[in-house]
């Protein structure tokens, strides 16, 4: 153990003494300079000044010397005025007559006035003294002094309690050992006249409160032991506040009263007495180190424990995991096949219904076309010459330079070329019709046959129709199903139809 290892709790930077002092300050600035504290370094070392009493600065002749000068140029005015004039008409003269006489002396009285103003800040008192005799107390407000021999000698707060900090760096204790301790009081001024003409203002107050202090609480360290010295810190101090106000009242009155730092000056003495209290600590640390040791691997073993049980549970969690995935892989992919081969099926079965439903819808329309040429065999053949002009049209641009020389063969007839006759030779069409009697005789020996073919085959329409429009229903689209249904699409304009009436 070294010395050096127990500095002292101030030298780490405790509380520092407090300062008093009054300042002559203007009256305007006296409420800030009462109500505000600093710090400053004084022989090396900090300093906590408060500030409870001010001197205000008065009336001065640099304030009063403007209006004063009115007066004095007045008054030369008026003699040379008088000097120049022969009429002896001076109090009407426009620049010093009579009304700059009452003007300049307004000015003073108004200045006097207004320099005889005195503003005492709220909180304080001041004193009012007339050739240093004390004529009158006021409280806060405004004063006005018209009496040119009173002033405000001193303005004193009486409602803010100062701090003031008093550090008895060595004092002996029972034993003899040297000891330091530091006293913060708060203390309020309660008699303003008590204070600057008993106590003898901020100076005498400061020295009388720390010989004060300073012999109380050096009586109560000698009678305190060394080892007990840091007991002292936060202990009850009534009785030593009592004693402090019963030698300062009723000019200050200490509030409150408390012992922030106590401990034995020297070094070495404080290393004695820490001595047994670092073995104690340092028996109990390694008392505690040991057990945390002992805790700290029974706790392993029981996270080992713990971490076995675990991962023994986490496989059994990861078989059953992979146990239920292959089952819903296999379920999956049953269900799969059978979903395709139902879909394969279903498919081959609405592939062959729609390949039967188209064959019958082809063959009706054959049959449908079938009747009407054999009821009206001019629709088909008007149909083919329609065809055959649409062809003769398109083959228009493309006929080859044909030139004839000669005559037709006919002996009346014109020198050409029939172009429209050529187009049908290149054709093939050679002006024949489509059918003959016999063909069309044929044709309606089989209508009563056709007919009821198409007859039957109606009703299988009709039972595929009402099929769809259920189904359409079903998957949501009745509305569109049901308005296809009640009403058949009329056929376009120019667009014939199978029928004769549409043909017509």
């Amino acid at each position: 153990m070294d010395p050096a290892d127990f500095p002292a709790a101030r030298d780490l930077g405790g509380s520092i003494a407090t300062v008093m002092e009054q300042q002559a300050v203007p009256l305007d600035e006296a409420g800030e300079v009462l109500n505000r504290s600093t710090q400053r370094r004084e022989e090396h070392e900090q300093v906590h000044v408060i500030c409870p009493m001010v001197i205000p600065r008065g009336r001065s002749f640099l304030t009063m010397l403007p209006v004063f000068l009115l007066l004095v140029i007045g008054v030369v005015g008026t003699g040379v005025v008088a000097a120049v004039s022969s009429d002896g008409s001076t109090l009407t003269n426009p620049f010093f007559g009579l009304h700059y006489w009452v003007l300049a002396v307004a000015a003073v009285a108004f200045v006097w006035w207004r320099q005889g103003m005195v503003m005492v800040p709220d909180g304080c008192q001041a004193l009012i003294t007339r050739f240093g005799k004390l004529e009158q107390v006021v409280g806060p407000g405004r004063v006005v002094l018209l009496n040119p021999w009173k002033r405000v000698s001193y303005i004193i707060n009486t409602t803010r309690e100062y701090p003031f900090n008093a550090p008895v760096r060595e004092a002996p204790t029972k034993g003899g050992v040297k000891a330091s301790i530091d006293l913060f009081i708060q203390f309020r001024i309660s008699d303003p006249v008590e204070f600057v003409y008993t106590l003898g203002a901020v100076r005498g107050f400061e020295e009388k409160l720390s010989n004060a202090v300073s012999e109380t609480i050096r009586s109560l360290i000698y009678e305190q032991e060394a080892a007990e010295i840091y007991n002292m810190v936060g202990e009850d101090t009534g009785r030593l506040l009592e004693q402090l106000n019963q030698q300062f009242r009723p000019a200050v009155e200490l509030t409150n009263a408390n012992i922030t730092h106590a401990e034995p000056a020297d070094r070495a003495y404080r290393m004695d007495l820490a001595a047994p209290e670092m073995v104690r600590v340092a028996k109990e640390a390694y008392t505690y180190e040991y057990a945390l040791h002992l805790r700290k691997e029974q706790d392993e073993g029981d996270l080992v424990k713990e971490l076995a049980t675990l991962q023994e549970t986490l496989s059994a969690i990861q078989a059953d995991i992979a146990q239920y995935q292959a089952q819903m892989d296999t379920a999956v992919e049953r269900e799969t096949n059978r979903a395709e081969a139902l879909a394969r099926q279903r498919y081959v079965q609405a592939e062959s219904a729609a390949k039967a439903n188209a064959a019958l819808l082809e063959a009706q329309a054959l049959d449908i076309r079938a009747m009407t040429a054999a009821e009206a065999p001019e629709i088909l053949e008007y149909r083919y010459q329609r065809e055959v002009l649409d062809t003769l049209e398109e083959m228009a641009d493309h006929l080859p330079l044909l030139v004839r020389i000669g005559g037709t063969g006919q002996a009346d007839g014109p020198v050409g070329v029939d172009f429209l006759q050529l187009a049908r030779e290149m054709l093939g069409e050679r002006g024949a019709e489509l059918f003959t009697d016999a063909d069309m005789a044929a044709i309606r020996s089989r209508l009563a046959d056709v007919a009821h073919r198409i007859a039957e085959r109606e009703v299988e329409i009709d039972a595929l129709l009402t099929a769809e429009r259920m189904t359409v229903l079903a998957t949501g689209g009745g509305d569109a199903a049901e308005q296809a249904g009640a009403s058949p699409p009329a056929p376009a304009p120019g667009i014939q139809t199978d029928s004769p009436e549409g043909a017509r």
